[in-house]
């Protein structure tokens, strides 16, 4: 194999696909990269087995097509560390050479058939939808879910579609984020299942290299796995096991609940003010919305106690809630500070329900007020 690439490209697309080799495996091969050369088209692989993604790179000329088992560490060190503008990568037999305008390395290489096969993306029916979409679908769920629980669905998001509509959940117990989104079905896909829960590792993966562009996101469903596509990237997943909880139990419908609308911004500085004073034992803030106003309180016996209010558009009658500062903050944070949202509130010891007006909802049950 004889290529001449840019370098930043390169960098760019080994970064995002390095990021699923894993550091230590019984499998050594693993802890590379896996670049393949055939014609116009140069990709890189890579996969714990559980996880794989194949990535084109951009601007690379091919001059003898093939392929080349690049270790992570030290290919991926020669990548950032040298200033120059290309690379001509050659690898043979007797390993692989990198050489820049005023560098040269010679790394040993392993067989490139010895490279486990990575699933490529052959299903002609499929659900799809916007990659700017699928991305934001990503970040205002995948906060949420808990890779530290022994319930295994809990380490992922969990898809379905209807109607037209994706949905995608995460949970850790404490709190629920979900966000809809439009999406079609092209042909007659595999249906989305109660077992459809991507886990979080390859969840973040998709929100790297799916990119920001007005591109569409090819989704297909299998018995065990799923298949993500963009023009591109292709990346496959197994699906994590496990009952996945009854999500949409966890939305209440309570009509005499008090319903307030909110600013992103001034709330989120709000809540991390009040939170400076919290502390690993007593974390929760208080919350009291009435008279015009939001106060926020926290007190912890080591640290002091704080107090800041905020204006708001409700005049009705108090309601007070103590929240984990840390939960609301990440709802805050993946929203545009300028974005307005509703806060469904029914007493101190009901769940706070967060919505906003394209179709994201968040739920964060109450800390005990006598913490």
């Amino acid at each position: 194999m004889k290529i001449t690439c840019n370098r930043e490209k390169m960098l760019h697309a080994f970064q995002t696909v390095a990021a699923i080799a894993p550091a230590r495996s019984p499998k050594p091969i693993l802890q590379n990269v896996k670049l393949e050369v055939a014609g116009d088209k140069a990709t890189l692989m890579a996969t714990d087995l559980e996880v794989g993604i194949r990535y084109e790179v951009s601007g690379v000329e091919t001059e003898t097509p093939g392929a080349a088992v690049l270790p992570v560490a030290r290919f991926g060190s020669i990548l950032r560390e040298s200033s120059d503008a290309t690379f001509r990568i050659e690898s043979g037999n007797d390993g692989t050479t990198i050489r820049g305008e005023r560098s040269q390395f010679k790394l040993p290489s392993e067989n490139p058939q010895d490279f486990p096969p990575i699933a490529e993306f052959g299903e002609s029916s499929y659900y799809e939808v916007s990659a700017r979409l699928f991305r934001e679908l990503i970040k205002r769920t995948i906060f949420a879910t808990d890779n530290e629980s022994s319930r295994y669905a809990l380490g992922g998001i969990k898809l379905e579609w209807k109607d037209n509509v994706l949905t995608a959940v995460g949970t850790d117990g404490r709190r629920l984020a979900k966000m809809d989104g439009p999406a079609q079905a092209v042909g007659t896909p595999a249906p989305f299942g109660d077992v459809t829960v991507v886990p979080t590792r390859a969840m973040n993966l998709l929100e790297r290299a799916l990119g920001e562009d007005g591109s569409e996101v090819q989704i297909a469903i299998r018995q065990n796995d799923i298949l993500v596509r963009n023009p591109r990237a292709t990346i496959y997943s197994r699906l994590l096991e496990g009952r996945y909880p009854r999500w949409r139990d966890v939305f209440p419908q309570r009509p005499t609940s008090v319903k307030i609308d909110l600013s992103v911004g001034p709330v989120h500085s709000a809540v991390r003010q009040a939170a400076i004073v919290t502390s690993e034992e007593s974390r929760g803030i208080d919350f009291t919305f009435g008279e015009g106003s939001l106060v926020l309180a926290g007190q912890t016996a080591e640290v002091g106690q704080s107090r800041i209010e905020l204006p708001i558009a409700y005049d009705g009658q108090t309601i007070a809630i103590t929240l984990d500062p840390r939960f609301v903050n990440d709802f805050l944070k993946v929203l545009e500070p300028e974005k307005s949202f509703t806060i469904d509130l029914q007493d101190s010891d009901a769940a706070a329900v967060c919505t906003t007006d394209d179709g994201y909802g968040y739920v964060i049950m109450p800390l005990a007020r006598d913490r």
